[in-house]
């Protein structure tokens, strides 16, 4: 065989973050132990149409840095034999589970961000515990399965200063302009791939902010913050991002504050949850210094 054919199909590798989950499961095993179990799914991009899958059972003595680096190898090996690249980042939100993680992707040479901005990951597990796991001999409902609720939240702090921007507004766009945000020019940000299915006429909503000199230096900013999504607390726009921080983006009248938050509820069940956040330097340039696109699901506790 000739040496060129065997290099080949490296150059060809598919790329993509990681999302990672590894907690115990609502299954009581033979031993009467609960099943712990490590979850990855690669984070859906527009370089491919493919996923990669992926879970191991992990004994419950062996709930350690040292099991979960040997799993993790045991994934990048066989994501390669799919035709995955190894990834560079691996996100992951369990926060009970950070020094163990932490430490597994330091051996196995990825960089750990501890973020909620794992929707994949939070599909699959929810898809496991609603169509796989009610099946399986051992099931526990309700008892050692994560829920789909957040943990008590901290106080939303004021947006600093320096990020504030000129002004914002409060906005929407359909689901068939978001479907073509793969070809919109954009410094900063953070897009991927539409359900195809839903109705392209279908509303989103989400913030616009401008800053006729500070656009790209907001951006940058909001680029580290790994924002999760919008929600409204009494009168108050508060952004959710990262691993538990929540900023007070600013205080809406009651009214708008009621209007906006039935447009979050609506365009949960007709978008699933789809919002957005843009940044430009006004609100008549074309090309964008930030666009994120986020979604609004219960956090895993």
């Amino acid at each position: 065989m000739n040496i060129n054919q065997k290099m080949e199909p490296s150059l060809e590798l598919k790329i993509s973050d990681w999302e990672l989950d590894f907690y115990s499961r609502p299954i009581i095993e033979s031993n009467q132990k609960k099943r712990w179990e490590l979850i990855i799914c690669s984070t859906k991009n527009y370089k491919t149409e493919d996923i990669f899958l992926w879970n191991k059972k992990c004994p419950a003595n062996e709930v350690n840095s040292v099991w979960l680096t040997k799993a993790l190898n045991e994934a990048i090996s066989e994501a390669r034999k799919q035709g995955w690249a190894k990834p560079a980042i691996v996100r992951f939100w369990r926060s009970s589970m950070k020094s163990i993680i932490k430490k597994s992707l330091e051996a196995v040479s990825i960089e750990a961000l501890v973020s909620r901005r794992t929707y994949d990951l939070f599909d699959r597990i929810e898809f496991l515990e609603k169509e796989i796991y009610p099946k399986e001999k051992g099931y526990v409902r309700g008892v050692l399965a994560p829920s789909f609720t957040s943990k008590m939240e901290n106080s939303p702090q004021p947006l600093p200063e320096a990020v504030r921007g000129d002004a914002l507004t409060i906005s929407e766009i359909s689901i068939g302009e978001l479907k073509s945000a793969e070809n919109w020019p954009m410094e900063f940000g953070d897009i991927f791939p539409i359900q195809q299915d839903l109705d392209d006429n279908y509303l989103v909503p989400g913030l616009r902010l401008f800053s006729k000199d500070r656009s790209l230096a907001l951006s940058a900013w909001f680029s580290c913050l790994e924002p999760i999504k919008l929600t409204i607390s009494k009168n108050q726009l508060i952004l959710k991002a990262l691993e538990d921080d929540n900023w007070l983006v600013t205080d809406l009248p009651e009214k708008d504050a009621n209007i906006l938050s039935t447009k979050f509820l609506e365009n949960k069940k007709n978008s699933f949850g789809y919002q957005f956040i843009s940044i430009q330097s006004t609100p008549y340039v074309e090309k964008f210094a930030g666009f994120w696109i986020l979604r609004d699901i219960d956090l895993i506790s």
